[in-house]
């Protein structure tokens, strides 16, 4: 039987984490091979509401989420709700939510999620023009809709914290919002207005491109990985029709690297949410950028050929079905906005990593700094894949990261 490969770095994940780990290691010189049992790409990366979100500083724990947890979790109809039969599993991750949902955790944790996404959009230009993307950006900001006065009035609480974070946030008039987008039927609130936000007409096809870019110079094994092994100075990575070997080892296999934390010595309270999309196809966009009903917890994305309908969270863990109800009430609050809308062409389900936190885990195993955590990025996966990418080429390479890695640690829950 001939010997496993051996590589310099290997990365378990080929979502937008890792391979933005993987285009800034390969420009490094460094030997690179990623692993990932499906196709690079086409997970929560393709799935997501297409915005580079540097406003969005807010762990979904806050004090007024706990306030309505019980609410929330158990009302279908809400924008965050849990799958009942995924209770039993996920009590101990609801019990750590709960209480980083009190005002000095949430906080901290709001803080730690500024540092990260305050270069979040020139990071993703750079990367964009380095991988010949750039025509998929769109620099027209996004829009918070607020379809009461009160609810408008309401926010302006939320946008000065923001704001307390360095995120330019304007809150403009009804009026004005029909003037941007006169493609919307009129609210009786008014809007947050974030300008430097930046858009992705197409997220596939931007992952699919940094793809093309990662492996003209890194390696693809299309396999599961499931075990980490460290033997004789290396990391066995292990797996059906898997075996190979690295000097380095990445976890970034999203809401999938839970097992393999502890694989390598390190338990993570990592769970996992739910996300729906629908789209519907047309040849003319509703409106020119991405636009987030607040009070139905759903993004208006005007893709590239069509409309795509993005969010609310459901908890629900790996192994149950899609929900019909969740992808329902999706087409039922589109429709309310826009109520031409027929049948939708498609729609999607996908998982994203979670953390009661809302903070990634990035940073060396508790066991050793050859292997290192980049996972557990909820929302914001998208948003964070460059400065993540830096950071842990960082770590690979011996050097001190640009951030304080403290609060994203995977040793910080025990």
């Amino acid at each position: 039987m001939s010997p496993a490969p051996t590589y310099e770095v290997a990365i378990i994940g080929a979502g937008v984490i890792g391979l933005a780990i993987a285009e800034a290691l390969v420009a490094q010189g460094h030997e690179v091979v990623v692993i990932d049992p499906g196709t690079p790409g086409m997970g929560a990366s393709y799935g997501n509401a297409g915005t580079v979100a540097d406003y969005a500083v807010m762990p979904v724990g806050t004090p007024d989420v706990l306030r309505n947890l019980p609410q929330l979790l158990f009302n279908k109809h809400s924008p965050l709700a849990l799958r009942r039969a995924a209770l039993p599993s996920l009590a101990p991750w609801l019990l750590r939510f709960a209480g980083q949902s009190l005002p000095g955790p949430a906080r901290r944790n709001a803080q730690a999620i500024a540092a990260l996404v305050a270069d979040a959009c020139p990071s993703w230009r750079a990367m964009a023009d380095r991988i010949g993307a750039a025509h998929i950006l769109q620099n027209r900001g996004c829009l918070y809709l607020y379809e009461t006065a009160s609810a408008f009035r309401a926010a302006e609480a939320d946008m000065a914290y923001r704001r307390g974070f360095g995120i330019k946030a304007e809150l403009i008039s009804r009026d004005t919002v029909a003037q941007m987008e006169p493609g919307l039927p009129p609210i009786e609130g008014g809007a947050a207005f974030f300008p430097d936000a930046v858009f992705m007409s197409d997220p596939g096809q931007m992952v699919a491109a940094l793809a093309k870019k990662v492996f003209s110079g890194a390696q693809f094994v299309q396999a599961r990985a499931d075990t980490l092994l460290r033997v004789n100075g290396l990391v066995q990575v292990k797996g059906p029709q898997l075996n190979l070997s690295a000097q380095k080892v990445i976890i970034a296999a999203g809401a999938h690297s839970r097992a393999l934390a502890r694989s390598a010595g390190d338990r993570v309270p990592l769970d996992t949410e739910r996300g729906y999309h629908v789209e519907w196809d047309m040849a003319e966009p509703l409106l020119s950028r991405p636009a987030c009903p607040t009070s139905r917890g759903f993004y208006l994305c005007p893709m590239s050929g069509r409309l795509r309908v993005a969010g609310t969270v459901e908890l629900g863990g790996l192994a149950l079905p899609p929900s019909p109800h969740r992808i329902a009430r999706l087409i039922e609050g589109a429709r309310t906005i826009f109520p031409h809308l027929g049948a939708p062409d498609r729609d999607w389900m996908g998982f994203r990593p979670s953390m009661p936190d809302s903070l990634p885990v990035i940073g060396p195993s508790r066991a050793g700094t050859d292997i290192i955590h980049a996972y557990g990025h909820g929302h914001i996966g998208l948003t964070l894949a460059p400065i993540t990418a830096r950071l842990v080429a960082a770590l690979v390479m011996d050097r001190a990261p640009e951030i304080e890695l403290s609060p994203y640690l995977p040793s910080r829950f025990h």
